[in-house]
C-alpha cells in the first residue's frame, strides 16, 4: 500500500483547511478532496459539554487499521482522520475524516467507509456535561451506527 494514512488523536482543536492544504498541498494529481466534521451537538438545549474519553494506542491503532482497508478499497491518494478528547462544548469540532483521489466517488466513498466504522469500532467514548451541573450516563452506540457498517460487507 502506498498511501500512509496521518491518523490523529488529540485535545486541541483542529484548522480544517490547514488539513486539507496539508494533505493535498503540492499534489497535482489529486481530482476531489472529501472531508466529514463531526460536531458537537445539544439537541435539547441543555448540553454543557461532551466529555470524550479514549483508548490510548489502541484508539489510533483501530483508526489506522479501518484507513488502510478504506486505501485498499479505494484508489485513495491520502488519508487524514483526526478525533478529539477531552472536553468538547456544543458547536466544537470532534472528528474530522479527509480523503483524496483522483476521482469523486473514491473520494466520497473512502470518507464514508472511514466514519462509518470509526464511528463503531474505535474506542471512544462519551457523555454528557449538562448545563445544571450534573452528569449523564456514558453514550451508548446506535443500532443505526451498526447498520451503516453493513453496507460495505
Amino acid at each position: 500500500m502506498g498511501v500512509k494514512p496521518d491518523i490523529r488523536v488529540q485535545q486541541e482543536d483542529f484548522d480544517i483547511r490547514k488539513e486539507i492544504d496539508l494533505m493535498s498541498g503540492g499534489k497535482s494529481d489529486i481530482g476531489a478532496v472529501v472531508t466529514f466534521t463531526g460536531l458537537c451537538r445539544d439537541e435539547k438545549g441543555a448540553l454543557e459539554a461532551l466529555e470524550l474519553e479514549h483508548y490510548p494506542g489502541m484508539a489510533e491503532s483501530e483508526m489506522r487499521r479501518i484507513a488502510e482497508e478504506a486505501c485498499e478499497r479505494w484508489p485513495l491518494d491520502a488519508v487524514t482522520a483526526i478525533h478529539r478528547y477531552g472536553r468538547i462544548a456544543p458547536g466544537e469540532n470532534i472528528v474530522l475524516v479527509i480523503a483524496a483521489s483522483r476521482h469523486r466517488q473514491a473520494a466520497f466513498d473512502g470518507a464514508a467507509f472511514l466514519m462509518d466504522f470509526m464511528k463503531s469500532r474505535a474506542p471512544f467514548w462519551k457523555r454528557e456535561i449538562k448545563i445544571d451541573g450534573s452528569t449523564g450516563s456514558w453514550v451508548d452506540a446506535r443500532d443505526t451506527d451498526e447498520d451503516a457498517m453493513k453496507r460495505w460487507q
